[in-house]
């Protein structure tokens, strides 16, 4: 077995190993990976995509990429097939790590690390990273069926008012996030969140881009405060399968929480969805978040998974 760079392959290469990946996704939580995968092989094509490949006989049965975002590293994915005659997958998987967590911290002017891998089970990916000093967070991947009979939405008025998602709401809604975020555990896990203009990547990551499904709109709403005019809080949602949706964002300033506001959100989310036939909704959220997982079986969702997120900063 050898471990190359990425940038030595091609399309053609990779997508083997990226079909059976979008098998995994699917299986696991009901994703739809192909767009995803589309994406990376179109930067694997482009020699744009840092990361490394495993190779055995001539063939890709690996791999491991990383982005670089200003002076922070994303580790973007992992995964390695299981077959006959392969080497044993936990033991590559933790050299495609340790390969990839050298490279960025050792790369000049990166002073942070982030990994999220959600098709991993918790625990079985750290010691490569606690090694190298990161953190570690354990999250839920929870679901709900959309099935079930669809319970109306908690009244919030007559202080607020629920509507759509707009365009116009970028600058407003990245307000919000970064308000709502602040000393918050998922903050310490997403660093976009501690200022405006990282929020505002956020958003234009979610909106624009197909890494975490495709984005909504009609299954995404902001509320606002009708007396101020202020947006008190906001659910993004994406298409993460024709007939699965999933959470990417949902928040509530401080100041108006305790109200309703977060289960009115949820509710419209999901009521929206079952109206165009959805069978599934989806969202991930931080163990020590014990309010919002609490919230969250309550609504009728159910924890599926345990997954890490690891952070790592320069000291």
């Amino acid at each position: 077995m050898e471990i190359l760079d990425l940038r030595h392959f091609s399309s053609v290469d990779l997508r083997p190993l990226l079909d059976d990946e979008t098998q995994v996704w699917s299986r696991l939580l009901s994703w739809d990976y192909t767009s995803s995968s589309d994406m990376i092989l179109r930067y694997v094509d482009a020699k744009i995509l840092p990361g490394y490949a495993a190779i055995d006989r001539g063939r890709i049965f690996g791999y491991a990429f990383f982005v670089y975002e200003g002076s922070k590293g994303v580790i973007g994915d992992l995964f390695v097939t299981n077959g006959q005659r392969l080497p044993e997958a936990r033991e590559v998987e933790s050299r495609l790590l340790a390969h990839v967590i050298e490279t960025l911290q050792q790369s000049p002017g990166i002073h942070r690390v982030e990994a999220q891998l959600l098709v991993h089970e918790a625990g079985v990916l750290a010691r490569p990273f606690l090694d190298q000093g990161f953190r570690r967070h354990p999250r839920l991947f929870m679901a709900m069926p959309l099935n079930r009979q669809s319970r109306p939405a908690p009244s919030v008025f007559p202080d607020f008012e629920v509507r759509g998602w707009q365009d116009s709401d970028y600058q407003s809604a990245a307000a919000v996030i970064t308000a709502a975020y602040r000393g918050h555990v998922d903050a310490e896990i997403n660093d976009q969140y501690r200022t405006l203009s990282g929020s505002l990547r956020f958003l234009n990551n979610i909106v624009r881009f197909p890494g975490c499904g495709l984005f909504d709109a009609e299954s995404s709403f902001i509320v606002t405060h009708k007396a101020s005019r202020h947006v008190a809080g906001l659910i993004l949602c994406s298409r993460v399968r024709a007939d699965v949706g999933h959470v990417t964002q949902v928040c509530v300033l401080p100041e108006y929480r305790s109200r309703g506001v977060g289960e009115a959100l949820l509710a419209c989310t999901a009521n929206a969805l079952r109206k165009r036939s959805f069978s599934l909704l989806s969202l991930t959220v931080t163990e020590a978040n014990s309010r919002a997982v609490e919230l969250y079986k309550r609504l009728g969702f159910d924890a599926q998974r345990v997954f890490d997120a690891f952070v790592w900063e320069e000291r």
